[in-house]
């Protein structure tokens, strides 16, 4: 098989640091020492120089299912250590027998933590393979299959680690159909061919613009193998939740949406999650509901109607009672059940937010997109019922219908507190001019020669100490 002073896994072991290096190196005879080789020992060096199923499931066992740390071992195995890459021959539906050598594991750890799309493309069609081989393509529904084991298995890491941030899932939704919904969510960003299979080249492009892939792949894989990278840094898939009242709580949220939703929404929004209205513990008051909205900045609204669909909103600005539409292009609509999307701003409109009450000539109610009477997202101050309407879509964020019908009955709802107010919010920055904003701009149009009209009609602001 070789040994690691190779030329392939050399330049895979350059791609860490000098002292990350040891580490990586490392694993192969700490998984062996760990299992105790083929005696079961413990702490008693083994005579084989391979790695079994049974060592890797020691050390993977209790952050991730069986079938996951199968699919590892499996693409382990297919690797081959001249070409850096799963074999490409029948022979490799026979390499499990012999165990995954040294320089395959070192190979496989820096393609799967240092690699690019297009190394990581090959493990993930052997990984997606329900049995070792060395199948050219691969369905949607095995790499569906594979990837609810992958999600399965970071959620049991988070679970395991402790690093919910706060949430308590024994409070919250099905995790179980969550990982289901997640992963055809994942999925519905394939190209597959006209006879619906996945090549290398499908799974590269797939992996290049689903970022999660890899992501949750390096979790595994890190956490599995205890493989405390210095230049890994570990960045939170929950939110921080805070000052929730989880014991009369029963949440629409699971793990899973967290998992979603939290990276859709604009940078700079990492203000701890508060739940500051449920109708299962205030009640349904709309104005109630308003008071949540109108003091928390950004929110996210979850609605879930008597059809069992779960959709709802995002608000990047606190909500205002006024009879206009307010809001910015960073709001979205999205799904949660039966399917989990995210339709952001299609530019036609600004018809973003809306929130009016006690008012006799304009509707009373919450509003999403689309125009007075075809919301994409509406809820009557009334409470008890709402719309959402997409003939054939919303022309603000181009959603589709989002609830189980047109015309919808609420069964409960939740507004989160996702952020704070922005500067601009906060302190009328966006009523300044330009010229105020950024001084660069007045010096670039000075030296173009541009009059600067406004200049003698602006007020001077008094000078800050």
């Amino acid at each position: 098989m070789g040994n690691t002073e190779s030329v392939v896994v050399q330049k895979r072991l350059a791609r860490f640091r000098p002292e990350e290096r040891p580490m990586v190196e490392g694993v192969f005879d700490r998984l062996q020492a760990g299992a105790g080789g083929p005696s079961g020992a413990p702490g008693k060096t083994p005579a084989v120089k391979t790695l079994t199923l049974e060592m890797l499931q020691s050390s993977m066992g209790s952050l991730a299912p069986h079938p996951m740390v199968r699919r590892v071992y499996q693409c382990m195995c297919s690797i081959d250590p001249e070409l850096a890459a799963p074999e490409a021959s029948r022979k490799s539906s026979n390499s499990a027998a012999s165990g995954v050598g040294k320089e395959q594991l070192v190979i496989f750890l820096a393609d799967i933590l240092r690699g690019t799309a297009e190394e990581r493309a090959p493990l993930v069609m052997v990984m997606s393979q329900s049995r070792a081989g060395a199948a050219m393509v691969v369905t949607c529904d095995q790499v569906a299959e594979f990837l609810q084991d992958l999600i399965s298995a970071v959620v049991q890491i988070l679970v395991h680690r402790g690093r919910l941030q706060g949430w308590k899932p024994d409070r919250m939704g099905d995790s179980a159909l969550g990982v289901k919904l997640l992963a055809e969510q994942m999925c519905s960003e394939l190209k597959p061919s006209d006879q619906g299979g996945c090549d290398v080249s499908c799974l590269e492009d797939w992996i290049f613009r689903a970022p999660q892939v890899s992501l949750y792949l390096e979790m595994l894989v890190a956490e599995g193998l205890h493989l405390s990278l210095s230049s890994r840094l570990a960045s939170p898939l929950l939110p921080p939740c805070r000052e929730t009242s989880w014991k009369e709580l029963s949440c629409l949220l699971d793990l899973l949406t967290l998992m979603f939703l939290a990276p859709q929404l604009p940078d700079g929004y990492s203000a701890p999650w508060k739940l500051v209205f449920s109708t299962r513990l205030h009640g349904e008051s709309f104005t109630r509901m308003v008071t949540g909205l109108t003091k928390h900045g950004p929110t996210l609204l979850l609605i879930k109607d008597t059809k069992r669909h779960v959709f709802g909103g995002f608000a990047s600005y606190t909500w205002k009672v006024k009879p206009q539409f307010q809001g910015d292009s960073r709001c979205f609509l999205f799904t949660v059940f039966p399917r989990l999307r995210v339709y952001t701003a299609t530019g036609y409109n600004q018809h973003f937010m809306y929130l009016n009450q006690n008012q006799q000539t304009m509707p009373n109610g919450l509003g999403m997109g689309g125009q007075h009477g075809y919301f994409g997202l509406w809820l009557d101050s009334n409470f008890g019922c709402g719309h959402s309407r997409a003939r054939p879509k919303c022309t603000t964020f181009g959603s589709p219908q989002l609830s189980g019908e047109e015309d919808f009955t609420l069964d409960s709802m939740e507004v989160w507190a996702v952020g704070k107010p922005l500067e601009a919010e906060e302190e009328g920055e966006g009523k300044k001019s330009i010229l105020d904003v950024d001084p660069e701009v007045q010096a670039i149009m000075e030296m173009a020669g541009k009059t600067l009209h406004s200049q003698g009609l602006r007020e001077p602001e008094e000078d800050q100490e």
